[in-house]
C-alpha cells in the first residue's frame, strides 16, 4: 500500500507521516508512507492524505502553485481512492473559503469555511482538547472510538452551510462545530489525527483498511 502524504508547503508532514506509520505497524499492515509533492507519485498512489494549518487561501494556493499536483491529487480521488484531509486539508473539501479572500475549494462538500461564532467569553483560535459527538456505527472511520472521545483542535474557522448527511460526528466549542466529514471515498477530520493520540491513530488505522 502507497500511502502520499501532499506537501505544498503547509501541515504537520512529518508528524502526520509518522503517525500513518505508527498506525499501519500496530495494525500489521504493510504500507509505505511517503511526503511527496510530486504528481506522478500521487498519480500511482492507493491512498492520499492532505494535511494543513493555516489560512485556508494560503493552502489552496500553495497546493495550486505545484505544477499538476493539485490536478494529480483530484484524479486519484476521483478514481476510487481513498483521501483523508486533516484541518486545513479537510476545510480544502468544502466549496469555498472566506478567510482573508473567497478562495474555491475542492467543492466535495457543501458549504463554506468561515470564522466560527462563538460567545464572547469563548476565545479564538478554539485549541485544546474536545470531545468528539457522533452516533455509534455513523462511519467506518470511527470503529474502536466512542462518543465522548476526545481530540485536538486549533483552528479559528469552520465549516458552515454544511450538508448533514455529509457530517459524520461534531464537537462542541459554544456551538456545534464539524468536527469530521465524509461522502464516498473521501473523509477530512478538522481536528489534529496526528496529534490525537489513541483516538487519531485509530481514525488513522481506520482509514488504512477503509474499503468505501
Amino acid at each position: 500500500m502507497k500511502v502520499a502524504v501532499i506537501d505544498y508547503g503547509s501541515g504537520n508532514l512529518a508528524s502526520a507521516a509518522r503517525a500513518l506509520a505508527l498506525s499501519a505497524e500496530r495494525e500489521g499492515l504493510a504500507a509505505e508512507i511517503v511526503i511527496t509533492s510530486d504528481p506522478d507519485f500521487v498519480a500511482g498512489a492507493d491512498r492520499i492524505v492532505l494535511p494543513g494549518q493555516g489560512a485556508f487561501a494560503d493552502c489552496a494556493q500553495g497546493l495550486a502553485a505545484i505544477d499538476g499536483l493539485r490536478e494529480a491529487v483530484i484524479a486519484r480521488t476521483e478514481a476510487g481512492h481513498p483521501f483523508l484531509g486533516i484541518c486545513v486539508g479537510m476545510q480544502l473539501m468544502a466549496e469555498r473559503g472566506l478567510e482573508h479572500a473567497i478562495t474555491p475549494g475542492f467543492g466535495w462538500i457543501k458549504g463554506d469555511i468561515a470564522e466560527m461564532q462563538v460567545p464572547a467569553s469563548y476565545r479564538l483560535p478554539q485549541m485544546g482538547w474536545n470531545e468528539l459527538d457522533f452516533a455509534p456505527g455513523a462511519h467506518p472511520l470511527l470503529a474502536g472510538i466512542g462518543p465522548g472521545d476526545h481530540a485536538y483542535f486549533v483552528h479559528s474557522y469552520a465549516l458552515t452551510g454544511g450538508d448533514p448527511a455529509e457530517t459524520i460526528a461534531t464537537t462542541d466549542y459554544g456551538a456545534p462545530v464539524v468536527a469530521m466529514v465524509a461522502t464516498g471515498n473521501r473523509a477530512g477530520t478538522q481536528f489534529h489525527v496526528e496529534k490525537s493520540q489513541d483516538v487519531g491513530l485509530r481514525i488513522l488505522a481506520n482509514f488504512l483498511r477503509w474499503t468505501p
